[in-house]
């Protein structure tokens, strides 16, 4: 081989074993969480006396959905009394009137409810929490996102859990009332249902660390403030803050059976734009508190799972990398010998593949008896996470050379049904260079997956499908919603064969 030949192969390697290696990973996972399914926690007895509850609603440019959750936070089951409701509004548009008259109607039931409207949008969502929380009189602190439709025993169901004075945070599941509208929505909640079910359960349940998601949960007010309260020097205000409580000694529950209904975007560009703060916030904090954790005084096991977790948006530019090295290192190792290929490449990729759809197949069985059916959507699901690979690997970069950008909120159109429409609403994501990146990758693979029909290298075929088509959709999804004016989405009874 000459020594491009041999870099070209070493580095192709590299980054498969590093992926196979997280791949493993999350085959530990499942282990943790079906080795101690017994261990879910219980909550202990009502509080008595019942303590006040501050719900902090944050809100930012959401005239579609700020009555809905206004309306609802009315019907949550707690002494009035006892609750005290903060809209904290940065918005810029309609959604102040909006807000302002939602909060009129909830008044005049009774309920002490707060309207505080800022300008600066210092800090963005944390600045906002922090504010908030200097004028609250609540001892416990509930938090629920502007897309969230929380049910009546939200508070009920999750306050016996602080019984235990060591608990700081008690999180319940997302639910997704949207999930049937296309196929993007479909992978979307796949994709969150494995977070919360797998991650969260394997980890609470074994002990480790797991995050606070930034709401539909509630914090003691106490745990806030020992671990430093709110700091918005990271796009994930709610995953720093958690690690820094932890650290501190504090304990979080995750309520696994508690389901808050929650709308998951329906717009390509919403769906990458969420991913990036995410992965980008993520990363901020990997560099703000791995250090940290690693010099802690806590168990190894632990630390390694905060490891995995912290630093699991690293694959994006690995997968970044093997997308360009594919086709030369295919051309390579085919002119070396068809077996060896078949021998060592393809065992790697299934080694970094398939842990993911044996990760999400467990977790869809655990939830629905339906988990069957479901199995169909896997293959996308992994198209569409190999698709946002360029998305997730700005944000990486972004990240690590310290670039600062706005906190970008996520529409939200009050999509909850196949009948309702995004189109012609406002707050539209734009798109740039981006989407051609994505696309150029997507024609890239359609040629490679040529070459290996030609050349009759069938064992690589599903694996160079998978990123044909996840850059192929992401890319043309993009380009699409944001400029031909209608929503082409794979409506889920398209995909069913109904």
């Amino acid at each position: 081989m000459t020594p491009a030949e041999t870099l070209t192969l070493a580095a192709y390697f590299f980054v498969l074993i590093v992926l196979a290696v997280y791949g493993w990973h999350r085959y530990y996972l499942v282990y943790l969480y079906m080795s101690h399914r017994d261990h879910e926690p219980k909550p202990g007895p009502p509080l008595d006396p019942l303590p006040v509850v501050t719900i902090q609603l944050p809100l930012y440019n959401e005239m579609y959905v700020a009555d809905r959750l206004i309306d609802a936070v009315c019907r949550i089951d707690y002494p009035r009394e006892l609750l005290e409701v903060q809209v904290l509004d940065d918005s810029e548009d309609e959604t102040c009137g909006i807000a302002e008259l939602a909060i009129r109607r909830a008044a005049m039931q009774g309920l002490d409810i707060k309207y505080y409207h800022r300008t600066d949008r210092m800090g963005f969502k944390a600045g906002a929490l922090e504010a908030g929380l200097k004028m609250a009189r609540g001892e416990f602190i509930a938090i629920l996102d502007a897309d969230f439709i929380p049910t009546p025993d939200f508070l009920t169901r999750l306050m016996p859990h602080f019984s235990d004075p060591r608990i700081g945070m008690v999180q319940a599941r997302w639910g997704h009332i949207n999930q049937d509208y296309s196929l993007l929505t479909k992978i979307q909640s796949i994709l969150l249902d494995g977070h919360f079910v797998l991650e969260h359960g394997g980890r609470n349940r074994s002990g480790r660390f797991f995050n606070f998601n930034g709401t539909a949960g509630v914090w003691r007010r106490v745990a806030i403030d020992e671990a430093g309260g709110w700091q918005h020097d990271t796009l994930t205000e709610d995953l720093d803050l958690s690690y820094r409580a932890q650290l501190r000694g504090w304990r979080f529950v995750f309520v696994s059976d508690l389901i808050q209904p929650a709308e998951v975007p329906v717009e390509m560009n919403a769906f990458k734009s969420q991913q990036h703060r995410w992965a980008k916030g993520s990363i901020q904090t990997c560099r703000k508190l791995l250090p940290t954790i690693l010099r802690a005084n806590i168990p190894l096991g632990v630390k390694i799972e905060a490891f995995f977790h912290l630093t699991a948006n690293f694959n994006y530019p690995l997968m970044s990398v093997l997308s360009v090295l594919m086709f030369p290192a295919m051309v390579i190792r085919y002119n070396m010998g068809w077996y060896e290929m078949l021998l060592i490449d393809v065992p790697l990729f299934f080694a970094a593949t398939f842990s993911v759809c044996n990760f999400y197949m467990v977790c869809q069985r655990e939830i629905y008896p339906d988990w069957r059916v479901r199995l169909k959507y896997l293959p996308f699901l992994m198209s569409i996470g190999i698709g946002l690979s360029i998305n997730n690997t700005r944000a990486v970069f972004e990240a690590l050379f310290h670039k600062q950008t706005d906190f970008a909120r996520t529409p939200k159109y009050r999509i909850e049904g196949a009948a309702d429409e995004w189109i012609g609403k406002q707050y539209r994501q734009s798109v740039a260079v981006q989407p051609l990146i994505e696309l150029a990758l997507g024609l890239y693979f359609t040629a490679t997956v040529f070459y290996a029909l030609a050349n009759q290298i069938y064992g690589t075929l599903p694996f160079l499908i998978l990123f044909q088509i996840g850059f192929l959709y992401t890319a043309l999804l993009s380009l699409v919603q944001q400029y031909a004016g209608a929503p082409v989405v794979l409506k889920t009874q398209v995909a069913s064969g109904k």
